[in-house]
């Protein structure tokens, strides 16, 4: 029996302005699980690039794939750029397979639980009002099972060990310099090259504010007899990625209970919306609510269905011409595995993974993605 939690994970401010100037990051996550979950969209291994805590690509561990999620990214980037991402992420996908197998040995735990891997990088840049890009800050850290254990610290060039069970992965990793010197030249020129190409190829999209969604719940009547079809719909968001879901009971329901989605589609505002909807007897008087999360949102937003059915689909077409009429905008939700609690245990031995720092010296490196350090 185990016990696996979500929760929303803010890993910069978005688009902060000080005095005339914007604060931009650019920043990528991992998270490695030591066995899948039965959980809907959860993955062994999942791996997603953010800009301004926007997502802008994704890979999971079914798919085996690196995609875009920002059209521009899309248009911009060749198919080449997409290709050796791919292959990066799938040799990242080793390396935290083994390296959660080895923390598991460590720690001396079984497979009981599910134990988390993960890895955030990325770096912070301030747009000066000539235009100019300052570097504010670099970010490359780990954690196992919700503890910070290593940190690199990009002014003095070394590793940072919060505990001491990771003092002799600390070691192990300082005595290759040129690991230290690569990651400091990745944090500092390489993601801020990037950081500042994907600015312009995103210029418009970034330039847009941010607007919360409006959500509403309504049944008319389904084609089959007796059944109504139940929709929750939330619109007028921007940008592009929400999270909607509907609860029966307090208990989430799926694709195994009928749940249907139209998935996000725009708006004639340049804003978009997205229904989800399920098919439930006519007669059924159980609590039905529907939650929506968004970046723009501290929490979920939850509207809990009145139980009436309007029973003329003309009169709901109506209603929703007019929700869409008065949209609003909104931002992204990046949900990842809470950190669970638990320490690293390192200093064993291993080799370079295909993603370490011969590949970076010859050139083969995911040219967006850090290198990843020798095995802990």
């Amino acid at each position: 029996m185990y016990t696996f939690i979500l929760f929303v994970f803010y890993l910069s401010t978005e688009c902060i302005v000080q005095s005339q100037s914007v604060i931009y990051s650019l920043n990528y996550i991992y998270t490695a699980l030591s066995k899948p979950v039965e959980l809907p969209g959860i993955h062994e291994f999942t791996a997603m690039g953010l800009m301004n805590n926007r997502q802008i690509d994704y890979y999971d561990s079914v798919d085996k794939k690196k995609i875009p999620k920002q059209d521009w990214m899309r248009d911009k980037l060749p198919a080449d750029y997409w290709e050796k991402g791919t292959q990066s992420r799938k040799s990242k996908e080793q390396w935290f397979k083994v390296n959660v197998d080895i923390l598991m040995n460590r720690m001396r735990h079984n497979n009981t639980d599910v134990h988390i891997l993960q890895w955030r990088h990325g770096c912070e840049i301030d747009k000066q009002p000539d235009g100019t890009l300052k570097f504010i800050k670099g970010t490359d850290q780990y954690s196992y099972d919700g503890d910070d254990f290593l940190a690199f610290d990009d002014a003095n060039m070394q590793w940072v060990a919060p505990v001491d069970q990771a003092l002799p992965t600390k070691r192990k990793w300082d005595r290759v310099q040129i690991l230290n010197q690569y990651t400091k030249g990745y944090l500092e020129k390489e993601c801020v090259d990037w950081l500042s190409k994907f600015m312009t190829y995103g210029d418009k999209e970034f330039s847009k504010a941010d607007s919360p969604p409006n959500i509403y719940v309504f049944a008319n009547k389904a084609k089959t007899a007796g059944n109504v079809r139940l929709t929750c719909m939330a619109t007028g968001f921007y940008p592009k990625d929400v999270i909607i879901n509907f609860k029966k009971n307090g208990i989430q329901l799926n694709k195994n209970d009928g749940v249907l989605s139209t998935g996000a589609r725009p708006n004639n505002d340049d804003t978009y919306q997205i229904r989800m909807s399920v098919q439930i007897p006519e007669a059924d008087k159980q609590t039905y609510e529907c939650f929506v999360n968004h970046i723009t949102l501290n929490e979920s937003i939850m509207e809990k269905w009145d139980g009436t059915c309007h029973d003329c689909s003309q009169s709901t077409d109506a209603i929703i011409a007019i929700i869409i009429g008065g949209a609003a905008a909104i931002g992204i939700i990046i949900v990842l595995f809470r950190w669970k609690k638990g320490k690293i245990c390192a200093g064993n031995t291993g080799a370079l993974p295909p993603t370490g720092i011969q590949a970076a010296l010859n050139g083969t490196v995911d040219t967006i993605s850090c290198v990843l350090p020798l095995a802990v």
